[in-house]
């Protein structure tokens, strides 16, 4: 009984510092640099962490916002003003900001973050996600956040979004310092 006892005892401790020796090896190697992508084990965690943090009763909640036109309409403003400096405006995550974080900013688009539930994605907006560079857009108490659900409807419609959607969306995104000067320019 009591070898047993010591060898899971050493098994676990080889699994504990084999884990501290591969993270300090990580970040001697590549440091805090947000350039190395993640191995698929990080990535995983990560995932699997994010899911469990997600409170069950919010994870399995639907979108109480029904869908309209004028909830995608409002939504696409929405994320064109102030998501899409991190996601672009497609969703792709292929921004400055987007594409030098760690980690990456993910596509929107793509099975990872639509295969989420509503109440997934809506507690992500909220919250933001500690350690990213995912803010908490969310204001007040969850049950008035009707805003973070209506951009849960838009992330479910990025895959079809149409080039007049896109095109619209560029008129609608911030303008950088010498852009307004420049286009005010043009107005006196």
């Amino acid at each position: 009984m009591k070898a047993k006892l010591l060898g899971t005892l050493v098994i676990i401790l080889l699994v504990v510092f084999g884990a501290f020796g591969w993270v300090g090896y990580q970040l001697f190697t590549t440091g805090f640099s947000a350039k190395a992508d993640p191995y698929g084990l990080e990535v995983m965690l990560a995932r699997q962490i994010r899911h469990l943090a997600i409170p069950t009763e919010i994870r399995n909640m639907p979108n109480p916002v029904p869908m309209s036109s004028a909830v995608l309409n409002e939504s696409l403003a929405h994320f064109a003003d102030h998501c899409a400096i991190c996601h672009a405006n497609d969703g792709s995550g292929q921004t400055p900001i987007g594409k030098n974080v760690h980690p990456r900013v993910p596509d929107l688009r793509l099975k990872d973050t639509q295969s989420m539930s509503d109440g997934e994605l809506f507690f992500t907006i909220h919250n933001g996600i500690r350690f990213t560079a995912m803010p908490a857009w969310g204001e007040g108490e969850l049950d008035k956040d009707i805003g973070s659900w209506k951009l849960v409807h838009f992330i479910r419609h990025l895959p079809k979004l149409t080039q007049d959607e896109l095109d619209h969306m560029k008129a609608l995104n911030p303008k950088k310092p010498h852009e307004a000067e420049s286009g005010s320019e043009h107005h006196h």
